[in-house]
């Protein structure tokens, strides 16, 4: 029981604090642009209660599911700054999202070397120091990668959205519905499965 617990813990920890940094992002990126709608519903904050989702962010990978979200961070286009047309306005609050785990990422990788080279029993192989940043690493990466597949409601999404020509819209306004049915049939086909091809080395990789 003790194991199981401490390895659940090991991959909702960093979780939780890697979608709480993500959603900041939007959240940020919005009010930089004119839109306080975060902010005013006390969205721009790293306090992880503020983003929670019961389900998304702790019900899930409590039991094992190694994949989660938070919920979304409101964004009103209407709101950004007149300089900024309302399609570039959610690219950029979509893609900070991402950015944001990707510096998460980089930065776990760069404290783990560091500690590494100067006080390596910090992070000894099998070491809980270790697990929490190899963790981190992975979480942030795979989080990153996964909010940028260009389906709905994910942020790659909205990035598609702001980049297309407008003789594709239609077509990708016709899309996207299909691909968003896809994605949820492929995450649920993956945990009956038993986490199935994709989830299962990442499950294995976190010790659960």
């Amino acid at each position: 029981m003790g194991d199981w617990l401490a390895a659940r813990l090991l991959f909702l920890i960093p979780l939780i604090l890697s979608l709480s940094v993500h959603e900041w992002a939007h959240a940020w990126t919005a009010l930089q642009l004119g839109d306080d709608t975060a902010q005013r519903q006390g969205r721009l904050t790293l306090d992880p209660l503020a983003h929670i989702d019961p389900v998304g962010t702790v019900l899930l990978p409590l039991i094992g599911v190694p994949f989660g979200w938070a919920r979304p961070v409101p964004v009103e286009p209407t709101r950004f700054d007149t300089g900024v047309s309302m399609r570039a306005g959610m690219l950029l609050t979509a893609l900070a999202g991402p950015l944001s785990n990707g510096v998460l990422a980089i930065g776990a990788l760069g404290l783990s070397l560091g500690l590494e080279a100067s006080v390596p029993a910090l992070v000894a192989p099998g070491s809980a120091g270790r697990g929490l940043l190899d963790a981190m690493v992975l979480i942030n990466v795979l989080l990153g990668l996964f909010n940028l597949l260009p389906i709905p409601p994910l942020d790659g999404s909205r990035i598609v959205d702001g980049l297309l020509p407008e003789r594709l819209r239609a077509g990708w306004g016709a899309a996207a519905p299909l691909l968003t049915a896809l994605l949820f049939a492929l995450l649920a086909l993956s945990v009956a499965a038993g986490l199935g091809p994709v989830w299962g080395p990442v499950a294995a990789a976190l010790g659960l």
